[in-house]
């Protein structure tokens, strides 16, 4: 069990106000706040030991080398990876999974071939695919969502021999739902296809064990758990990564440069061209070290209860209507609804001015809004340091943004 009310002393923005009322956060699910042992770490770089890494030989240089790696070092065992080759850092998850579609999207996809994705998919697991399969001349098929926004299974058959690869989100940061990723993998294994997992959602909020998940790549990002933005991960089998042709070429990626040709220095440095996100990478550590003294089944616990308590509080509001699963046990704490007549953007503006801060729209996921008849949701999400009595303050406020849109269409109808 979480000490939230000790966690809460590590976040400084937790004790601002916003308009003239204590800030709520609840828009995690797009990005999480930033404990003080973080934000010291990142400042820590920058008045101590600021320099470019790898390349120098002076003190700064290699005190910034050490750092960074073991940053790399400690992201292999947050996932339980086989090595540390076998990450890659990147700006974000969309950055990882782009470099997978420009690389080794290109070198096994050919005309007629399938790529196999779900109807619940975020754009940054979509759109670079779209590019992929019309370049290609491949097509995109798509595993549909029930109406209790768990995928259907007879579509799983979906995955056959003309299938080269599969790229699923793990939890979805619209419905929470928690895919069956290791049976997918095994399935897109059985057909020579690649797993591709999208865990931008699930890395910061379960335990997560790529080896035991069976998939082949796995890409996350730092902001979402705690940490800077500006980073992203990508982990990918080494046999894989080794094959796979670089992502950008430049400065750091290469080990001989001739006028007309140049080969490649080994993994992970192959796919990391350029001066990197050095601050942020080592300030990422601060934010594992603090998530892995904590205890991600502890994490993963916290969120259960939270879920449950917010689907049956906000579910007692007449018309407020809840997608995805309803077991808590099933699913995230990201709390997709509508409520009843209200447009999610005006639902959202209301609560800013009680300093509750949720997200409104279609959270990057088109596709899936239209699967749902709906063009917006609002959507709650919760994480280390939310309380139950943030819940209760997120229903009053629901309860007083019906009242004022009540208020205003009544005195409309009197002019």
């Amino acid at each position: 069990m979480l000490d939230v009310g000790r966690i809460r002393q590590d976040f400084p923005i937790l004790s601002r106000q916003v308009h003239g009322k204590p800030l709520i956060y609840l828009d995690n699910a797009a990005t999480t706040q930033k404990p003080n042992q973080v934000i010291d770490a990142l400042t820590h770089y920058y008045r101590h030991f600021n320099a470019n890494i790898h390349r120098g030989i002076h003190q700064l240089s290699e005190e910034g080398t050490e750092a960074y790696e073991n940053t790399r070092a400690r992201v292999a065992r947050f996932i339980n990876a086989y090595g540390t080759e076998e990450i890659i850092f990147t700006r974000n998850t969309t950055e990882s999974i782009n470099l997978l579609a420009y690389t080794l999207g290109r070198q096994r996809v050919e005309r007629g071939d399938e790529i196999v994705l779900t109807q619940m998919e975020h754009h940054s697991n979509l759109v670079p695919w779209q590019i992929l399969a019309q370049e290609k001349g491949a097509t995109l098929k798509f595993i549909r969502v029930d109406d209790e926004g768990e995928l259907v299974r007879e579509d799983f058959d979906l995955i056959g021999p003309r299938t080269k690869i599969v790229s699923i989100v793990h939890m979805s940061n619209v419905l929470g739902t928690i895919n069956p990723v290791t049976e997918l993998a095994q399935r897109a294994h059985a057909a020579g296809a690649v797993m591709i997992v999208d865990g931008a959602q699930s890395a910061p909020h379960m335990p997560i064990d790529v080896r035991a998940l069976d998939c082949d790549f796995f890409a996350f990002s730092a902001h979402k758990m705690l940490g800077p933005t500006g980073v992203g991960v990508l982990w990918g089998r080494r046999a894989m990564l080794e094959s796979m042709p670089p992502f950008m070429g430049g400065g750091e990626m290469i080990s001989l440069v001739g006028e007309q040709t140049s080969t490649w220095k080994e993994l992970p440095w192959k796919f990391e061209a350029g001066t990197p996100n050095i601050a942020d990478v080592i300030a990422f550590d601060a934010a594992l070290d603090y998530l892995e003294g904590m205890g991600m089944g502890a994490v993963r616990e916290h969120e259960i209860a939270m879920a449950q308590a917010a689907m049956e509080r906000l579910g007692a509001l007449d018309g407020l209507v809840i997608y995805g699963p309803k077991d808590p046990q099933r699913r995230g704490a990201a709390i997709a609804f509508n409520y009843g007549e209200l447009h999610p953007h005006d639902v959202g503006t209301v609560l800013d001015r009680h300093g509750i801060a949720v997200r409104a729209g279609h959270h990057c996921a088109q596709p899936l809004m239209r699967r749902l008849g709906q063009v917006a949701t609002v959507r709650a999400s919760f994480y280390i340091y939310n309380t139950l009595e943030e819940i209760d303050a997120l229903v009053e406020g629901l309860r007083e943004t019906e009242r004022f849109f009540s208020a205003e269409a009544a005195g409309a109808r009197t002019k």
